[in-house]
């Protein structure tokens, strides 16, 4: 087993220790405690955003970082009808100025602000136990993946996106992810289809960490930024989460089995 193969680990388990704490007093807070911190989020990833898509505009970066973190707030306050508009306001402004990969900008940023809302809702509008469930299933996918693809190894699961990414550590991170919705269905009364939903968001999250590290390898960058050490940048970190936020606030319009 090679040093370098885990080079990397005291660097990411450190930062995300310090991520989980400060994620945990924020989830539990709720309310705007809660909106200010992924309104935060939102802002930091449209700027890493900015930054790799057309890196001379960093004006622009930190304008329509602003710009989506008050969307991402308002749009939850707002009746639905006045949602989206808000929410596309950002990619709209923002499209007006980007120069390079216009595109990609207006896709990933839609997806950010869109995230972010779902971040919200799920939290004060589903409650506390969803959120919980959500970020113990994207946490157990991405710690299940690492490992079992470390220590497995085996063929790639799609070495031109992401190299380093293999079908073992894959299927890791659904059998994790279907353990903890097995733990949480268990203890409120679900039936078995809800782990299925908790599969599903699993692969939702590694969806949006394929989608994210497809635009790195086009954009040419590496990381997002380098703002989290063993991580990279917000986008790096919460592109799993972002996709997983975006498919239960989606699949929670059409099943819901109950309060947890």
């Amino acid at each position: 087993m090679s040093n370098d193969r885990w080079s990397d680990l005291t660097a990411r388990v450190l930062s995300a220790a310090g991520l989980t704490a400060l994620g945990a007093v924020e989830v539990w807070l709720g309310g705007l405690w809660f909106e200010a911190f992924i309104a935060a989020a939102c802002g930091v990833m449209t700027w890493e955003l900015v930054r790799m898509v057309d890196p001379g505009r960093q004006s622009v970066a930190i304008q329509i970082a602003l710009l989506t973190a008050f969307a991402v707030v308002v749009s939850y306050h707002l009746p639905p009808l006045y949602k989206l508009p808000v929410l596309l306001a950002p990619a709209l402004v923002g499209a007006g100025q980007i120069k390079r990969h216009r595109g990609m900008f207006v896709g990933f940023l839609i997806w950010i602000a869109a995230s972010g809302l779902g971040f919200i809702t799920i939290r004060e509008s589903m409650g506390f136990g969803w959120m919980v469930w959500l970020i113990s299933i994207v946490v157990a996918t991405d710690i299940a993946g690492y490992f079992v693809g470390k220590s497995l190894g085996g063929p790639k699961f799609w070495p031109k996106v992401s190299p380093k990414k293999t079908w073992s550590g894959t299927a890791g991170g659904w059998a994790a992810a279907g353990l903890v919705g097995a733990v949480f269905a268990w203890n409120a009364g679900f039936g078995f289809f809800f782990v299925l939903i908790s599969i599903l968001t699993s692969m939702a999250s590694q969806i949006g960490d394929i989608v994210e590290s497809a635009a790195k390898r086009k954009l040419g960058v590496k990381d997002s930024s380098n703002l989290i050490p063993g991580h990279g940048g917000f986008l790096d970190r919460f592109d799993g989460m972002m996709g997983a936020a975006l498919f239960v606030l989606i699949a929670g319009l059409i099943y819901r089995p109950g309060g947890m």
